[in-house]
């Protein structure tokens, strides 16, 4: 694929397909994983995995950090070059060691701390159990979580966005079967669901290994100076993408402790849900993200304004996709997702509707939002993606959590609504004044 002189309509439309498949993939193992527990165990197997959400931020956004920041300087040196040489391959080198020593890390923590995590997190009683149940077959294969998205990132950085969409399909395609035949089949229950998660990571992961044993496989280790100056560069240019994802984690604890505290389990498990939509709708908008990001970095290492340009025009109009489908079906028919999710009581009938509406008027603004994150690191822009990803992920929506339910304890829906709307003002000015500067920048990028 020539990045830099190919048309870029089909070139941004063949990546935003791919992307969107993996991200569609990734995000349907929560949301399956989700919907089949609450069908067998009811509202508290819903609520038990609204619990082990953060664990699946806090893994696939430091996969995210090694291998958007990894493979955003990688592609901009690439551009600047227009070759492969080993100094781009230090990057990819670093960012593989990186995501060595934090996989060691999280999978020690959660094989030994993982009940003191869940209580935190908002476990209590039957939830907890659940819980722990359910992550007994992920702690074996942890890593291939987080390497999954390392090298998702650099596939489609080293031109093979399509074998990173093939991992990701079938492992998820096998958690979907396997979840239905583990969980109901076999009567394994929440147990039944982890399982198959676990296992669907894993061929994932060696899928998307085969990549390095093709031709067209540019991404090599190599012997690596200046180490800690390189991880400290992608832990800068990956940090915003990484705290979408972790912040989402925190945002969930947060949510989880708050609500219990003023509204109660049925409360819960319809946040159970409508985290999982949130989910679903974030993963949409990596898609745009990941689909220019390659085309957005390396143009601007060869400095071509024009063709950034144009690139920013089809992802704005995915975004306006994305963001009007969503926000329409949530408002329409809020209880479809209900019964998806689980075998609903007449209690979580009445509140559910009203939950999943207020909530969800957050998915207009929230594509945008976080596309601009990946748009202003392609850029080299790192203080403004800051900017974004630690106000939309938790210094205003920190407040507002527990700001809001004082008022009201309903109030605390209107959370991310308030959120995304105050971030989304200050985006669009970066992102106008950014991309007016493309046409006359001449500054050293590295």
């Amino acid at each position: 694929m020539d990045f830099l002189n190919g048309k870029i309509k089909p070139l941004y439309l063949k990546y935003l397909a791919t992307a969107f498949g993996s991200a569609l993939i990734t995000s349907i193992y929560s949301i399956v994983d989700m919907a089949m527990v609450g069908q067998y165990q009811g509202p508290d197997g819903t609520a038990a995995l609204a619990v082990v959400a953060p664990i699946w931020n806090i893994i696939f956004s430091l996969g995210l950090l090694m291998g958007i920041g990894g493979s955003i300087i990688f592609s901009t040196l690439k551009g600047k070059s227009d070759r492969i040489s080993k100094n781009e391959n230090e990057y990819f080198t670093t960012a593989f060691i990186g995501s060595v020593i934090l996989s060691l890390i999280v999978w020690i923590f959660i094989v030994f701390f993982d009940e003191e995590m869940f209580i935190f997190f908002g476990a209590k009683a039957i939830l907890l159990e659940l819980a722990k149940t359910y992550i007994i077959p992920i702690k074996f294969v942890l890593p291939c979580f987080l390497f999954t998205q390392m090298l998702a990132a650099f596939l489609r950085n080293d031109s093979n966005p399509t074998l990173a969409t093939i991992g990701v399909l079938a492992g998820g395609v096998f958690n979907i079967i396997g979840d239905y035949v583990f969980v109901f089949v076999f009567d394994m229950g929440i147990f039944g669901a982890g399982l198959a998660t676990a296992m669907g990571s894993v061929i994932s992961c060696v899928i998307m290994i085969t990549h390095f044993f093709t031709k067209q496989n540019s991404l090599t280790l190599v012997r690596t100076y200046n180490i800690v100056h390189k991880m400290k560069r992608i832990c800068i240019t990956g940090f915003p993408t990484f705290f979408i994802d972790v912040a989402m984690g925190i945002l969930t604890i947060l949510f989880n402790r708050q609500i219990m505290k003023y509204l109660g389990v049925e409360a819960l498990s319809v946040y159970g849900i409508i985290v999982n939509v949130s989910t679903f709708v974030q993963c949409c908008a990596y898609s745009v993200g990941q689909a220019s990001q390659p085309i957005i970095s390396i143009n601007f290492g060869a400095r071509q304004g024009k063709r950034i340009k144009e690139t920013l025009k089809y992802a704005l109009y995915t975004v306006v996709f994305f963001s009007t489908f969503w926000t329409i079906l949530v408002l329409m028919i809020p209880n479809m997702f209900v019964g998806i999710f689980m075998t609903p009581t007449k209690e979580i009938l009445e509140i559910a509707p009203a939950i999943i509406r207020c909530y969800g008027l957050s998915f207009l603004l929230l594509p945008f939002n976080i596309f601009s994150t990946y748009y202003f690191q392609a850029l080299l822009k790192p203080k403004a993606s800051f900017i974004v990803s630690v106000a939309r992920g938790l210094v205003i929506s920190g407040v507002l959590i527990y700001l809001l339910p004082i008022l009201h304890a309903d109030f605390i829906w209107f959370t991310m609504p308030i959120t995304e709307m105050i971030v989304a003002v200050f985006s669009a000015i970066c992102m106008v004044k950014f991309t007016k500067r493309l046409s006359v920048y001449t500054s050293k990028i590295f």
